[in-house]
Parts: structure tokens; sequence; C-alpha cells
């Protein structure tokens, strides 16, 4: 069993061997102080509320092992929920801080034989690091021992009768004997420990046959080298064995790099945050603190290579910035003084000192690594499928190996049982169970790579079938915010008294139309609003009301009940041009009104291109005027546009579609289009335009590139191809080998062969998505793209 892993907090470590708790470690993993550095608060107080903390479990590799450890952590009383995905080897679990501490569950599962380390942890990282160099080693041993048993073996193979005595036939055997006692010993330690931890709990899992294949191959060999005459007869199965080792060792270890490869997207993201940095002190010095100290209102200094902590300002220096996997620009981006950055992006041109706005958990980082978790817990319908599976083909594994041995036993005990071993090691449901999900995150961490986080993973299935797609317009065809075109105002208002009005009310919500008048005030004055908002409430899609106070309050300037939004909101009549409005009205009427422009994304005419040829429909709905809507659906290529839509329109539009049998995704800004998005088959949102943490869509779009959808489209539909091809060569393999193993026609070496590269194919084919989207991001002809 594997010692547990120190926790990467100063003064917390976790407990030194599974089972085994030290008081120390664990008043320290039980301080709220560091639950935040793991985890983050559900509702409730910090202290006592619900919490989700992400972990990473040691020693797990296949599906029994994440069964076992969600049954263990689900025993602990105050565990609400655990979900353990075995691919990536991670688990999410949501707990009542009222009702049990972080030890007791950590205790839990490294007793169960699965220690858990705080997801991100660097000691995890070295940990893996330690493992992977003492899995080459196995696999070395193991190499060179196969090779020379099989040097000692070759003799008796190729000679004649009279050609070699007895007594060095016998000393050959003793000999591979002896070279086969390493790989037993050390190189078959993983497999035997998975085993034994599985009896103790009366439980099979993917080692147990495997375990048992071994030691009954290793248990006839030595009953034949020691004593040739006995019941299990005289053949030794020494190459055998050192060979099906070998390739399972090597099957095994090339599958770990490859899934860590696929699946590392959200490993590359976690990982960009420093653990400190340089914060400016009171008397004007720069000391360095881990970032986890990082309060609002501070600043520090980021070096060029250095990762920015927290979301910010830069206060002084230029500089640029890579944000590519947070936003997919794949381009260096400018951020002078004055610009804002973002955590987890990386300084490249010159120091620059930043003011601090969000941190931890409130930071766009955190959000986009909170949904990538959430997505790589998920499991796809296909995989609880297989997963189902997989225990009950466990046990017919063992059956079907005890029923072999006992076909065979007239033919003789030694052969019996060697044909129950290979019915054992080429029956594994590995290449079943891995399938969909080394498939789904491959697939998941190309898109995240492209700019696309994936909010959940089954609905990369449904994705692939969409043969609709239904666009918003503003923030989602056009640009995020709008620019401030003309203003036109009431006898006695001023129009720039106007946009303060309007920026002060429109700087309580997200939509585009009312950051485009809080931008139009801010690039003009550089200062907040004289008027401050309260009492304000927004109806989806048409506009806001509140109340405007002076900030200073001014002899006879009495409070003012204000409306901001659409011509029916506030209870006007639109103006005569065919341009987006917005207008303002008071308690006696008409305000203002404010004519906006929008500007197409450059891409957006192309995207909607790629989209039809790949046999697409694509459709606008739109809450501006049904004018402006058929204008912006023009420019794009969209030939199927609406305005006018309430959310509830929308809704009906889209369930009128479903009712038509068309399958459906949605694009917008997930907004007022929450309901919308909720009853699509899929959904995006563009991540600059919503909260990341409340977006509805299955898939946010970090950046501005409209292509990213017809690439997801794209890459969806060839993961479904990818994961049917692994079912299909999963089902065939076993098909295929388990009556030739029965029948006897199948050598234990040459059945953990098929063992070790069925597991080693499915994950390679998987492999195969994990190139970057944008090879696939705009495709030219076809469904197949």
């Amino acid at each position: 069993m594997q010692a547990a892993l120190p926790f990467a907090v100063p003064g917390l470590a976790l407990p030194a061997a599974a089972g085994s708790v030290a008081p120390t470690s664990s008043a320290a993993l039980d301080d709220p102080a560091e639950w935040a550095a793991f985890g983050q608060p559900i509702d409730g107080d910090a202290k006592d509320g619900r919490w989700a903390s992400q972990v990473v479990v040691e020693g797990m590799h296949c599906a029994a092992c994440a069964f076992t450890v969600e049954a263990a952590l689900a025993q602990v009383p105050g565990v609400l929920r655990a979900e353990v995905n075995a691919t990536t080897r991670r688990a999410r679990i949501v707990w009542s801080a009222a009702d049990v501490q972080p030890s007791r569950w950590f205790a839990a599962s490294a007793a169960a034989g699965y220690p858990l380390v705080p997801a991100g942890d660097l000691e995890a990282r070295a940990q893996r690091a330690r493992v992977a160099r003492l899995a080459l080693w196995r696999w070395l041993v193991a190499g060179f021992c196969m090779m020379q048993v099989m040097m000692y073996a070759y003799p008796a193979y190729i000679a004649q009768p009279g050609d070699m005595s007895a007594d060095a036939a016998q000393l050959l055997r003793w000999a591979s004997w002896v070279l086969t006692l390493p790989v037993v010993f050390f190189c078959c330690g993983p497999f035997f420990r998975s085993a034994w931890r599985d009896l103790r709990r009366r439980r099979v899992g993917m080692d147990l046959p495997v375990a048992i294949g071994m030691a009954i191959t290793f248990a006839v060999s030595t009953a034949a080298t020691f004593d040739p005459a006995g019941p299990l007869g005289h053949e030794v199965y020494f190459d055998s064995l050192t060979m099906f080792v070998f390739f399972l060792l090597t099957g095994r270890w090339l599958e770990t790099r490859l899934r860590d490869r696929t699946a590392g997207a959200l490993e590359a993201l976690m990982n960009r945050l420093p653990d400190s940095v340089e914060r400016l002190a009171p008397d004007g010095s720069f000391v360095r603190v881990a970032v986890r100290r990082l309060q609002a209102g501070d600043t520090v200094r980021v070096l060029p290579g250095e990762a920015f902590p927290a979301d910010g300002v830069v206060v002084r220096g230029d500089t640029s910035a890579d944000e590519a996997l947070l936003t997919g620009e794949s381009r260096p981006v400018p951020r002078p003084c004055g610009a804002r950055v973002l955590a987890g992006s990386h300084n490249l041109a010159a120091a620059v000192q930043v003011r601090i706005d969000a941190v931890g958990s409130a930071t766009r980082f955190a959000q986009i690594v909170a949904l990538m978790e959430s997505a790589s817990l998920g499991k796809p319908r296909l995989a609880q499928l297989a997963d189902r599976v997989a225990r009950p083909f466990l046990v017919a594994v063992l059956a079907a190996a005890a029923l072999a041995g006992a076909l065979w036993w007239q033919a003789g005990p030694g052969h019996a049982l060697m044909v129950a071993v290979a019915v054992l090691i080429v029956t594994c449901p590995c290449a079943l169970s891995l399938a969909t999900p080394a498939a789904m995150l491959a697939s998941a961490g190309s898109l995240a790579r492209g700019g696309v986080v994936v909010h959940d993973l089954q609905a990369l299935e449904a994705l692939a079938s969409i043969d609709t797609v239904v666009f918003d317009k503003t923030g989602t065809l056009t640009r995020d915010t709008p620019r401030l075109d003309r203003v036109y105002s009431r006898r006695g208002v001023m129009p720039g008294d106007a946009v303060e009005l309007a920026a002060a009310l429109g700087a309580q919500s997200l939509h585009p139309a009312a950051r485009a008048l809080v931008h139009a005030w801010q690039m003009q004055h550089r200062v907040p609003p004289g008027w401050t908002a309260s009492q304000v409430t927004e109806q989806a899609g048409q506009g806001l009301d509140g109340v405007l106070q002076r900030r200073q309050p001014l002899a006879g300037a009495a409070p003012r009940r204000l409306r901001l939004g659409t011509a029916g909101f506030c209870h006007v009549a639109p103006l005569a041009c065919e341009a987006t409005q917005v207008h303002l009205a008071d308690e006696a009427g008409w305000v203002a009104s404010f004519v906006l422009a929008e500007d197409l994304r450059e891409d957006a005419a192309a995207a909607v291109g790629a989209l039809q040829a790949q046999g697409i429909g694509v459709q606008l709905l739109s809450g501006d005027r049904d004018a402006a809507a058929r204008e912006i659906a023009q420019q794009a290529g969209i030939r199927d546009a609406r305005g006018g839509c309430t959310p509830e329109d929308k809704l009906a539009a889209m369930q009128a579609l479903q009712a038509a049998g068309c399958k459906v995704a949605m694009v917008g800004d997930g907004l007022n289009d929450g309901p919308v998005l909720a009853q699509a088959h899929a959904s995006f949102a563009f991540g600059k335009a919503v909260p990341l943490a409340q977006a509805r869509a299955d898939f946010i779009v970090l950046g501005d590139a409209l292509s990213a959808i017809p690439g997801a489209i794209a890459q969806a539909r060839r993961t479904l191809r990818i994961v049917r091809q692994n079912l299909a060569w999963a089902a065939g393999y076993n098909a295929l080998c388990v009556p030739l193993a029965l029948a006897g026609w199948l050598p234990a070496w040459l059945a953990g062969l098929g063992m070790a590269g069925s597991s080693l194919v499915v994950v390679l084919n998987a492999a195969r998505l994990a190139r970057p989207m944008a090879t696939a991001a705009m495709p030219a002809t076809g469904k197949g793209a």
C-alpha cells in the first residue's frame, strides 16, 4: 500500500501511511483556513456550510477502484456525494462542514487503500513522478529478466531427444526460476497488492484475475521445477510468465502516459498559478507571500515569465500576456497600464505592478478550473453503462476460468490450470471501461486548448447529433459590447447627463446594451457616474428599473426612479430608425433614446458557412427589433431570422423545433438566454458575456471566435466515432479471444499481450482526439468533417 502524500500547504501534512492519521496533520487538515486550497463553499457559512472539494486519488487505475473509493466515502457521515473518475484519477467530494471534518473522509479513503491528495498539490505531482520512475524500473527489470529466461528456455524448444542431459535441463529450469523471482516479487507487486486489497474487502477488481493468473502460473512452474514427477506435471512456464508480465507493464505504462497526456488540459490549466508573488508592503518594499494570502486591493509585482496570481488591473508598466488557455487566443495580448489581466495568464514582456480586484474562487481562472473539474468528473451515459457491465463481467471471467480448468483437468492439472490462466488474463474488461472516458476526456482537453470549456461530458454525445444551430444576436453574432452612436434627449436634458443617468443604472446589469452605455461614459469621463442606483430590478430581455440618488446630494436633488430598456418596457415610442435602440424614462415619461451600433464578429459569416457545410441548419432568434435582427442575419448569411422575441418566445420556438424532430444547439450570451440554453439538446455561451459560475450552457466559449462552434461540433462527431470504434474493438476482441482461450489455443504470454494490447489500442485511438481543435475548427465540406 502506498504511503499517503504530504499536503503542500505550510504546516499541513497527510497521514504517513494509509489508515494512520497523525494528530498534527489532522488538525491542520481540519483548519477551515486551509479548505479553500482544495475546494470551495457551495452554500451556507464557510465553517458550517457545504463544501465541494477536489482531490486526486492515488493508487487507482480502473472502474472497480472508483467504485471502491465512492463506497468508502459514502459511508462517512457528513459526506453528501462522492464522484470519482477512474480515467482522470480525480474525485469531487461534497461534504457538510457542520457534520464532518476533511480528515475523516481522507482517512476513510486511505483505509480503503486509496490515499487522497488535494488537487493541484505540488507534492502530489512530485509523488506521481516518483511512481512513474518506479513503474519504469519495474518495466526494465521485467524486460531484462524476460530476455534472460527466454535465453534459458530456448534450448528446450529446439533440442532433439538426447541433445541435452536431464541435469542440464534441470539447471536451466533452476536458472529460470531464480530470474523469475524478482519479476514476481517486485514487478508484479502492484497487481498482487491490488488483488489482496480487493479480497480483504470481498470485492472483485480488474487486477484480481490477473494476479490469480500470475500466482497460478508461478505455482505450477515452481512445482514442476522442484518436483517434475509431481501431480502438476513437468512443464514450466517461466518464459510465458515473464513475457506476459512484461507485456502488461508495457501496456500499463504506455496507457498511463497517454491518459495523462490526453487528460492533461485540466492539469496544465491548474498548474498555471504561481505558488508565491511579490506583494507591496506598507514601507514601499516588495515581500514575497503565498498567493492564497492575497486580498482584493493588494498591489503585486509580476515579473516577465511569471503568471498573474489573480484578476486585476495594471497600475504601473506595460506588457503583453499569454492568455491561450484562458481565452483560446494563441497570440500575445497587449496589456498596457490600465488594462485588465487575468489570473493564470503569463506576463511575457516586462515587470508590471497589478492592483488585485478578485482572488481565489472569484477569479475567472478559478471559474474555468471549476467547470473543467466538473466535466472531468462527469460520466457520460456510455461510460456509465460500461462501468455497470465491468463488475458482473469480472465475476463471469472468474467463473469462465474455473469452468475452463474443470473441462481441461483430464488433460492434466498443469495444462488445465494454464488454460484457466489464459482465460483470466485475456478477458480483462479494461478496454471496455476505457473506451468512452478516454475518448471523451481527450476531446474535452482538445476543446479546452481551443478555448471551449466542456461543462458536461454527456453533452458531447448530444452535440454530435445536432442538425440545427440557433444563434442569439447581441453579444453572440455581434461583438460583446455595442458602441453608442447617437443620443436623443427631451428638452432640458443634456445628452451627456442622459448618458450619465443611463450608465449609473446600466452598471447594475451585464446586458451588452447596458455595458455599451457604461463604456461610453467611462471612455469620455474616466470617473464613475455621479449617481448611485438602488432598488434595482431587471426583467430579462426587457430592461432595468431602479432609483438613482446623487453621490453628493445637491440642494433640491431628489431621488429619481428611472427605467432603462426597450420601448415597450419604458412605455415610450421607438425612434423612426432601423438601428438598435435603448430608451430611458422617468415618472414623467421619455427622457432619452440611445442609438447603438452593432458590429458583426469578423468570423461570423465564415462560421455560419462552416455549419451549413456540415449539413446543419442555422437560425437567428433575437430580442431586438425584427428589422435589426434580419439585417445582422443577412450579413452573417443566415436566411431564417426572427426578432422581437422575449425569452418566452425563444423557448417556444426552441420547443417547436424539437417537436418537429430537430436536434438543436443554442448559442447565446447566457444572460436572458438561460431558459432556452437549458432546453436545447446542446448549448454554448460566450464566456465574456456571462459569469462562468452561473452559466447554464454545456460549452463555454472563452474567446471571441465563432469558429469554435463548428469546430466543437466537428470534434463531437469525431469523438462519437472514436467511442463507437473503441466499443466495437473491445467487444470484438473479447468475442474472438475468449473462445480461443477456452479452447486452449491461447498461451499465457499471448493472452497477456492481447490484454495489454487491447487497452493500448483503445487509448491510442482516443489519443487521436487530443490534437488541437484548430485542425478541425473550420471544416470545408461534408458532414464527416
